[in-house]
C-alpha cells in the first residue's frame, strides 16, 4: 500500500509541476513519518523514497539508530524544537524546517559536527496563536542573527497556512511566503502538505511535506 501511495503522490507531483511548467526535480518530496513504525519507513525506502520528516526529536533519534543501515536516507526535522532536544536534530538531521528562535539556532550550531545543517525559518503568516513561527516583519532580523553562527545554513522559509477544507485557500499564503523569500534572497520554500501540496508546487514550493497520503492516517 505504501508503495502504491507513493506512486499516487508522484503522479500528483508530476501533474502540478507540469501545470507550473517546472521540472519535477525542482521539488523534493519529504515523507512525513512521525508516529509511524520504522518498518513503514523501510517499506517506503525500498520503494525509492529517501527523504523523511519527523516532528519529534527523540523519535528522530530512535529511528535514526534503528534504520542506520539504509544508505542515502535523509532525515528532515520538521516540528518545533526545545533547546534541550536540539542535540538530537544536530546529530541526525539533514535539514531543520522549523527554526524560529535564535536560542535554538545557537544550540544547533554548538552541537552540529556533520557539516552545515540546512535550515528553514518558520514564518507564522496568519498570526495564529496555535502555531510556532516568527512574524513576517521579524524574519529578516532572525536571518541576520542566524547567519552569524557556524555550522548552519539558512536555505529558505517554511510556513503552514490555516487549515481549511479548500486547498485553494492556502494559495495566498504560499504566494506571500514566496515573495518574502525572494525579498530575503532565499531560494527554498518548504510548504504544502497532503491537503494542499499540489497548490504549493504551483506556487513555487521546493520542499513538500506529505504524510497521510503516503502512510495513511495516524491513530
Amino acid at each position: 500500500m505504501i508503495a502504491e501511495n507513493l506512486r499516487a503522490v508522484e503522479t500528483r507531483l508530476l501533474a502540478a509541476c507540469a501545470r507550473a511548467q517546472r521540472p519535477r526535480a525542482s521539488v523534493e518530496l519529504i515523507a512525513v513519518s512521525k508516529l509511524k513504525p520504522a518498518a513503514d519507513i523501510r517499506t517506503a525506502y525500498e520503494a525509492g523514497q529517501r527523504n523523511f520528516g519527523e516532528n519529534y526529536a527523540q523519535e528522530l533519534r530512535d529511528k535514526t539508530a534503528v534504520l542506520s543501515d539504509l544508505r542515502g536516507l535523509r532525515w528532515h526535522a520538521i516540528g518545533p524544537l526545545q533547546t534541550n532536544k536540539a542535540k538530537y536534530v544536530a546529530k541526525s538531521a539533514h535539514a531543520f524546517h522549523a527554526l524560529d528562535r535564535i536560542e535554538i539556532a545557537a544550540e544547533l550550531a554548538r552541537r552540529r559536527t556533520l557539516g552545515a545543517l540546512e535550515c528553514f525559518l518558520e514564518v507564522n503568516l496568519a498570526g495564529e496563536a496555535s502555531k510556532q513561527g516568527v512574524r513576517p516583519e521579524d524574519v529578516r532580523g532572525l536571518l541576520e542573527k542566524v547567519r552569524t553562527l557556524p555550522n548552519l545554513e539558512v536555505v529558505g522559509l517554511m510556513s503552514l497556512p490555516p487549515l481549511t477544507a479548500d486547498p485553494e485557500d492556502a494559495r495566498p499564503y504560499f504566494r506571500r511566503l514566496k515573495v518574502l523569500a525572494a525579498e530575503l534572497g532565499l531560494p527554498g520554500l518548504s510548504m504544502g502538505t497532503t491537503a494542499d501540496f499540489d497548490v504549493a508546487v504551483e506556487e513555487g514550493a521546493t520542499h513538500v511535506r506529505v504524510g497521510t497520503a503516503i502512510f495513511g492516517a495516524r491513530a
